[in-house]
């Protein structure tokens, strides 16, 4: 659901952008450290709307890569841990569920508080 929201959110904005490009057709002065050169209004909405796009999905993209590498490194880690756990529950013998344990009772009150 959330992906199509964004979807959505995207698609709005594409239209907002493409509608105050077509707005705003005329020449522009664009000042850069090599030169000076005069470009469409609409031109320069665009490319910079698709520059701001690009640099968005390659940090997304590298976020995604960091989590499914965090993941990955999460799960080995697990894999190796698993079977240490299992010999520790089977070391363990479980006591019944009424049983005082040294000296707690079974919902877990001390017995001093009772006395």
């Amino acid at each position: 659901m959330r992906i199509q929201w964004s979807l959505i959110a995207g698609l709005i904005f594409a239209l907002i952008t493409a509608i105050f490009a077509v707005i705003n057709v005329n020449p522009v002065q664009v000042n850069l450290l090599f030169g000076t050169f005069e470009v469409p209004l609409i031109l320069l909405i665009l490319g910079c709307t698709l520059l701001g796009a690009i640099i968005v999905g390659s940090y997304s993209i590298y976020l995604q890569y960091r989590s499914q590498k965090k993941i990955q490194q999460l799960e080995q880690q697990l894999a190796q841990l698993r079977p240490e756990a299992e010999a520790v529950e089977a070391e363990m013998p479980l006591s019944p569920p009424n049983e005082e344990v040294q000296g707690f009772t079974a919902e877990g009150r001390n017995q001093e508080d009772l006395a």
